[in-house]
């Protein structure tokens, strides 16, 4: 594809984010005096969140800038939640950032876009090889995260007579029906640009009835010894449609974009909200925190065992070919290693930082200890799995198919298609990318 300018509509979209495509933090591209050299700019590809505004990631860049005084950064700002489909676009156009968060390597890896990391380089992390393709690590396993814990409205579930958080999936079940029968809506989920918001309860279901049974299920699925149409994965998938089928979600919901999601659960519109411990941030935030008391459990079993689905990664990425390749490297390790960034995506973000030696700061929230509390019985209990949907490189889905299964879990949600329609779709997809 010829290099061209983003198109208006996008430009306008990354502009009205917080700032347009030129934002620089700590520029300056002259020569000091005294014929000191020039600074070396980097690009930084961001997303912004009502937990993660403008202002955080400059002050977090700002940190590394005034550490390395020889860097400047221009702030690059995803115009939605598809930040993979926005670093595409800035491929394809010859715009692709020196340095990226939380852009998945599949694909990008593979064509040897983006650059790998030293095991050196990896030496302060817990677990280094998260992530890895083909053996090589082309993202920062940084941060571990639930995906999902079940956040609660107490007041709602006391109101529906319900005395504590279920155990089993049945009791799960049991509790829906009595929030309905209040006129409350069980759970609260969404969609619009931002897809993922629709799939947190899918990502359970299959933590407990496929992840839990058989760890190995994606490197099965990569081998083409397991498909999405065998019994166990139907099982899962079925639990989530009939969620819908039975009105327990609200299928218009699936509109609503991931801020108004974070929202209605906070407006007290549904009982129950699954998504990533990194809520804790919003239900933390004395300004937004509710008047009634929230609380957490993990997505119930059937026989009441303990399952917590979770990812390590998500962290910086660096492009191959960036002008600057030592920089770019150097400001995504001092990012990450900065310990009041580190201490910083704890509250702002509510993450599990995996930095060897790393604590989270000990005036963390009520939320984000109630998260960290049930992740930590899962290690104990050695029953954490992966987060389907979330893994990534050599554990991960073959580039495109999240996408696909992203747009399934809506269409499971609204009715229009079944269970069996989507799965076998799912197959295709897979054989297709693969």
């Amino acid at each position: 594809m010829k290099h061209r300018a983003l198109p208006t509509a996008l430009a306008a979209a990354v502009a009205l984010a917080g700032c347009t495509v030129g934002c620089t933090v700590g520029q300056e591209q002259t020569p000091r005096a005294g014929g000191a050299a020039a600074k070396k700019e980097i690009t930084f590809l961001v997303f912004e969140t009502p937990n993660l505004t403008p202002q955080v990631w400059d002050a977090a860049i700002k940190r590394v800038t005034d550490k390395y005084p020889d860097i400047s950064v221009k702030k690059l700002v995803a115009p939605s939640e598809d930040r993979v489909s926005y670093a595409k676009q800035l491929l394809a156009s010859g715009q692709f950032p020196d340095v990226m968060i939380a852009v998945s390597p599949a694909g990008f890896a593979e064509s040897g876009a983006m650059a790998a990391f030293t095991p050196d380089e990896l030496k302060d992390f817990q677990f280094p090889g998260n992530g890895a393709v083909h053996g090589k690590v082309y993202q920062l396993p940084t941060n571990t995260q639930t995906i999902p814990v079940v956040y609660y409205n107490r007041d709602l579930f006391a109101k529906a007579g319900i005395g504590a958080p279920p155990r089993t999936y049945a009791e799960l079940l049991d509790a829906c029906a009595k929030l309905k029968a209040e006129n409350i809506t069980p759970f609260v989920i969404g969609g619009g640009k931002d897809p993922f918001a629709s799939t947190l309860a899918w990502t359970a279901t299959i933590a407990t009835d496929v992840y839990a049974k058989t760890p190995d299920w994606m490197a099965r699925r990569r081998a083409g010894s397991v498909k999405f149409t065998d019994p166990d994965f139907v099982k899962a998938t079925t639990k989530f449609a009939d969620l819908a089928a039975k009105g327990y979600i609200d299928k218009k919901d699936v509109s609503r974009d991931y801020a108004a999601t974070e929202q209605a659960f906070l407006d007290g519109k549904g009982a129950m909200y699954p998504m990533g411990n990194w809520f804790a941030a919003a239900g933390d935030d004395p300004k937004r925190k509710p008047s009634w008391e929230i609380g957490a459990f993990t997505w119930p079993s059937d026989d009441a065992s303990v399952v917590v689905p979770a990812f390590t990664g998500g962290g910086l990425s660096v492009s191959a070919s960036a002008k600057h390749l030592a920089e770019a490297k150097k400001f995504a390790l001092a990012y990450t290693l900065d310990t009041a960034n580190l201490d910083n995506s704890v509250h702002n973000d509510g993450l599990y930082p995996a930095i060897k030696g790393y604590t989270p700061p000990a005036d963390t929230g009520a939320v984000f200890k109630l998260g960290y509390d049930l992740y930590r019985q899962g290690v104990q209990a050695d029953r954490v799995t992966q987060a389907f949907g979330w893994e990534a490189g050599d554990d991960g889905m073959p580039p495109g198919v999240v996408d696909k299964w992203r747009a399934a879990a809506q269409d499971l949600v609204t009715g229009s298609r079944t269970v069996d329609q989507v799965l076998a779709s799912l197959d295709d997809d897979w054989a297709k990318a693969s």
